[in-house]
């Protein structure tokens, strides 16, 4: 069974997040950029099934920019087997992402389609979603453990009120969670070796999907800062901040 690992190029989470200038964007000179961690631990779970005899091959795809090709050797060297960098000068929306990713499982006849449950920097959780309805897969969200066994994939996943076990067919979309595992850290044989590993690239808009954008950011702004607090002498002076609020 081959798995298909969608990967994404964002902000390092460990940095601090700057704005442009003008408001229109994150700035991106300078900063030092990552896989998504929450597509980490997708990566690592294909990884783990391969290891359990699961899965033959797994194929990491990513969209974005020529420097996106860098994510793309990052999960090569993690253990991916092959990949696919679907070049786009803009970041396309996840309504568009979710069709690329179904053209290229529809090519590569994935049965297995893992991801992130959600990329820390639009921060949408849709794209696995709308990944699931292109297909017309049956999915699993938030899944915070995968068992498969022949046709059948076995997934716990993470609700408001605790965890709910689904038993689901192949082929399958799963959007990872957090606690599904612990991603592994590329060694450095392995990463020598990844350089060396196939990856392929396919200019975006030849696939068929318009990648015009559907949605116009205005402008992004810092959150204001945290006003100082006030030090009541009393419980009855405390009560009476609070009704002066509630009536606020």
């Amino acid at each position: 069974m081959k798995a298909i690992v969608a990967v994404k190029r964002v902000v390092d989470p460990n940095m601090k997040i700057r704005l442009k200038a003008d408001g229109s964007g994150i700035e991106l000179t300078g900063t030092k950029m990552a896989m998504n961690p929450f597509d980490e631990i997708a990566l690592e779970e294909a990884i783990r099934q391969k290891e359990a005899g699961k899965v033959s091959e797994i194929v990491a795809v990513t969209i974005g920019s020529a420097s996106a090709s860098e994510t793309l050797r990052h999960a090569l060297a993690m253990g991916a087997d092959r990949a696919i960098h679907l070049v786009a000068e803009t970041s396309p929306e996840p309504l568009a992402v979710a069709r690329l990713l179904a053209e290229v499982i529809r090519r590569e006849e994935g049965r297995l389609a893992l991801l992130g449950k959600q990329a820390i920097d639009d921060d949408t959780n849709a794209t696995g979603q709308m990944l699931a309805a292109t297909l017309g897969w049956p999915q699993a969200t938030f899944a915070s453990r995968l068992a498969i066994e022949g046709d059948i994939a076995r997934v716990t996943r993470e609700i408001d009120g605790g965890l709910e076990s689904w038993e689901l067919p192949l082929p399958l979309v799963v959007t990872a969670d957090l606690r599904l595992n612990e991603p592994r850290y590329a060694s450095l044989p392995n990463i020598m070796k990844a350089k060396k590993k196939p990856l392929e690239s396919i200019d975006a808009a030849s696939l068929g999907v318009d990648l015009t954008p559907r949605l116009e950011r205005l402008s992004l702004a810092e959150p204001a800062g945290r006003k100082a607090g006030v030090k009541v002498g009393s419980v009855d002076e405390l009560a009476a901040h609070i009704r002066t609020l509630a009536r606020a």
